[in-house]
This record gives C-alpha cells, structure tokens and sequence, in this order.
C-alpha cells in the first residue's frame, strides 16, 4: 500500500491541547524562564481537522533539514531561522512581558534582523509586509540554507547526503516488518518537498545513543515515516500514562498528520514529564543496514556510506548498537 503524501513541517507545529505560560524555568531550553505547558483542553484546530482519524507518528529529536531545487538538482537544506539582533529582541521580550502577548508588536524586518547567506530561502507559509518576510510569534523568520560540503556548521549534515551521486541516507521502517528500521540509500529525487529529521551522534545531545565521539552515526528521517501503531486517545491523562507507561512512550512526542493537511504534536514537556528519560523506543528497536553500490560510488562522500556499505546486510539486534568494528567482531 502508498502512503498517503505526509505534511511537510515548514513552520512551528501547534499543540494538540490549548497551552499556558507558567513562570517557572523551561524544561526544554535552559535560558528560558518560563514554561508552556498544555491543559486539558483539546485545540480547537485539531477538532476542526478531525484529529480521530489523524496518523499518529513519532516527534523525533533532532534539527530539520528539506530537500528542495538548487543550483539546478536536488539538495539537502539545513533550517536556517532569521532572528532578531540583541536591541530587537530586547524590544520584543519587554513588549512581550508587558503584553503578556506578542500581538500588537512591531517589526522592522531590515533593521531588526541578523542577516543571512544570500543563498537563505523562507519557509512556505511565511508571510509578506511590503516585500519582507513576517516574523512568527516567536520573533523567527523560518527558513532553509543549501547545505555546501565546505560549510564546517553544517558538516554532519554534509555527512548524510551525497549530492555527486544525488542520494541520502535514511532511516526509516522496514516495508516487509513493522518492528524493523532500515538504513538505505535514497535517491534525492525521491524525497523532494520533504522535510526530514537529522538525528544521531552529534545532533541534540543525542537521545537515541547512536554511534559514538570516535565513530559518529547519522541518518535522515522523514516527518511521519515511523508511525506510532497504538496510539492513545487525544485526551491529556491517557497520553500522559502512556508516556509514562508504555515502551511505545518513550519518544520526544507524537505529531498528528490530519486528513486536511493539518499538523499538531504534543511533546513530553508540555505534560510536565521530562525528555529524554532512560532508553528510547527508537534506539531500541532492530535495524538492518541495506546499503549497497561500490566505494567508487561514494567517492566523494565522508566515511559515512562507506562504513555503511562495509555493513551492508548486517543486523543489529538495537538501532544504538550500530557500530563499525562489527564486521571484524561477528566475521
């Protein structure tokens, strides 16, 4: 069976519940003094949207990365926000203290704001005043970068992705078993418009345990490729016990993709539960390494495909037991 074409996330994904501010230190950013969690009450969005019938899937920690058009082929792009210099974002926090709101506020977009590349491209949906991209509630102009192999900010971007050869490597569940991830090589091609999740070794502090200083491991994943198969019911208390209580649970969050194109998650913090916590569902699931082809192939890649392809057809019993010594150890 296809799967149906999944949203591609461009811009801020609202909560599944109604939210508050709590003036309390964030659990998710460590400079932040407040905290936004979520009540009891459903979104009306996801109601409108139908949010019953909505695929549920794994919120996965890592940073977004797309795949778009440039300099005439596929490529991978790294999110790249516009965000205010010092004195604007001074302005916006005391206007947004004061107004308990960011509504009202207003922006001059090119005085306000740190420049970017000239290659930088908005996010779809963002607005326009007077020619200038329109910042979101929180101050940000989402947005994309090429991913260049001499750009050393975006190296473990560069690692996963191939452009000579037009192919990336990707982490995704395995078509003939449900319990089982693959890591194969996907053509470009096949992935543009996509927003995907880089996640691994160097990326977020690396919640799913993958590879190691010595051996870094990195892969792509499609937004709402792992599917979550027993979700529960959007209702606060049954999400937080299965957080809390199932194996299933221990992910980052759930993002909801609606028959309507609409998106919606909820994370572990907006439920006052903390992330990560012990051993995800992720790292421990069974992956097999399904990537083929010749070095010469890969000639203009880092190691990674080519320690990939060194284990091609290998089993791991776990997703962070992936290492690259294997071959030696189980020959």
């Amino acid at each position: 069976m296809k799967m149906r074409r999944l949203g591609s996330v461009q811009q801020k994904v609202p909560c599944v519940f109604l939210t508050e501010v709590k003036e309390e230190q964030s659990r998710k950013r460590e400079w932040q003094p407040f905290q936004v969690v979520a009540t009891e009450n459903v979104n009306p969005v996801a109601l409108e949207s139908n949010i019953a019938c909505a695929l549920a899937t794994e919120k996965l920690d890592g940073t977004c990365c797309y795949v778009t058009t440039y300099k005439g082929q596929p490529y991978l792009w790294a999110r790249l926000d516009r965000k205010p210099n010092k004195q604007a974002e001074k302005r916006f926090k005391k206007y947004q203290h004061a107004h308990k709101s960011c509504k009202g506020f207003t922006w001059n977009v090119p005085e306000d704001f740190k420049t970017v590349p000239e290659t930088w491209i908005p996010a779809h949906r963002v607005k326009y005043h007077n020619s200038h991209p329109v910042p979101d509630e929180h101050g940000h102009i989402p947005g994309w970068v090429p991913v260049e192999k001499d750009n050393k900010q975006y190296c473990w971007h560069a690692s996963v992705v191939d452009h000579d050869a037009a192919v990336a490597l990707v982490l995704r569940p395995s078509a003939e078993e449900e319990d089982m991830l693959e890591i194969v090589t996907v053509q470009l091609a096949e992935l543009m418009e996509q927003t995907l999740e880089l996640i691994g070794t160097n990326v977020n502090g690396n919640p799913y345990g993958l590879g190691s200083k010595k051996q870094p491991v990195h892969a792509l994943v499609s937004h709402g490729s792992v599917r979550i198969r027993k979700p529960p019911a959007v209702d606060f208390q049954q999400l937080r016990a299965w957080f809390q209580e199932s194996p299933e649970g221990q992910v980052e969050g759930i993002v909801w993709h609606c028959g309507d194109g609409t998106l919606l998650k909820v994370h572990r913090h907006h439920l006052g539960l903390s992330w990560p916590d012990g051993e995800t569902f992720l790292g421990t699931r069974p992956v097999l390494v399904q990537v083929d082809g010749t070095v010469d192939e890969y000639i203009s890649s880092k190691d990674l495909f080519t320690s990939f392809l060194v284990l091609n057809g290998r089993y791991f019993s776990r997703l962070q037991d992936i290492q690259f010594d294997a071959q030696i150890q189980s020959d």
